[in-house]
């Protein structure tokens, strides 16, 4: 029922808002009316304050749709896990550095869930020390520092993530996230549905993305 209520105040609330449009690419578009990211959620925050006064919180409105709902069904499907995203992209898009992507508002960076030495759903730490999160490294067996990476969250926010792009008739394109620690995802109770259903990259990115998973939707752009 809170999930019904959540969908309900947001779609109202959203509807008021201009449509965005994209153009182009992820590695080569523009967006306008790009809408702003929420700072935070009943189970997700923004990683950076500064960066989101900066502006590099924006996204789609078809984007920010699926945002939302998912972290709405989340509350529901895993309401012990905690979530953050990270950069998006500009309000009108662009060249978005150091990102080579993030141009038309299609692209999401999140943050890897990871629980803590009791096995509690907590934030990776993000702050201007460690570039926002974004120079953490975790080990070939996904621990950094007192962190271990929650696949089980991971693999749930994707799965949301993919479920409600396809209830909005949109799709994801790809998630990127590295190779070598996929494998801990599709041993998950989510594994087989992401097998079957979402695209991962499976060649190394020029950047790991093992603190952070990329997500691009498929949202059609002129």
């Amino acid at each position: 029922m809170k999930y019904i209520f959540t969908l309900i105040f947001l779609f109202s609330t959203f509807i008021q808002a201009k449509e965005s449009v994209c153009y182009g690419t992820t590695s080569n578009g523009r967006l306008e009316n790009g809408v702003q990211l929420p700072s935070k959620g009943e189970n997700y925050e923004g990683y950076s304050t500064i960066a989101r006064l900066a502006g590099r919180t924006y996204v789609h409105s078809a984007v920010y749709q699926v945002f939302v709902n998912a972290y709405a069904s989340l509350e529901e499907l895993e309401p012990s896990k905690v979530f953050k995203y990270a950069e998006t992209g500009f309000e009108q898009g662009g060249a978005f550095k150091p990102h080579k992507t993030h141009q038309n508002g299609l692209s999401v960076d999140f943050m890897t869930p990871v629980v803590d030495k009791n096995g509690t759903s907590v934030h990776l730490p993000t702050n201007p020390l460690n570039k926002f999160g974004y120079n953490i490294e975790f080990d070939e067996e996904g621990k950094y520092e007192s962190y271990q990476i929650d696949y089980v969250a991971l693999a749930a926010h994707i799965v949301a993530l993919y479920k409600e792009a396809k209830n909005l008739g949109y799709d994801l394109w790809r998630v990127i996230f590295d190779p070598k620690l996929q494998p801990h995802l599709f041993k998950t109770k989510y594994g087989e549905y992401l097998k079957s259903n979402v695209q991962f990259s499976k060649k190394r990115s020029w950047v790991r993305h093992d603190e952070h998973y990329h997500v691009d939707f498929l949202v059609p752009c002129k």
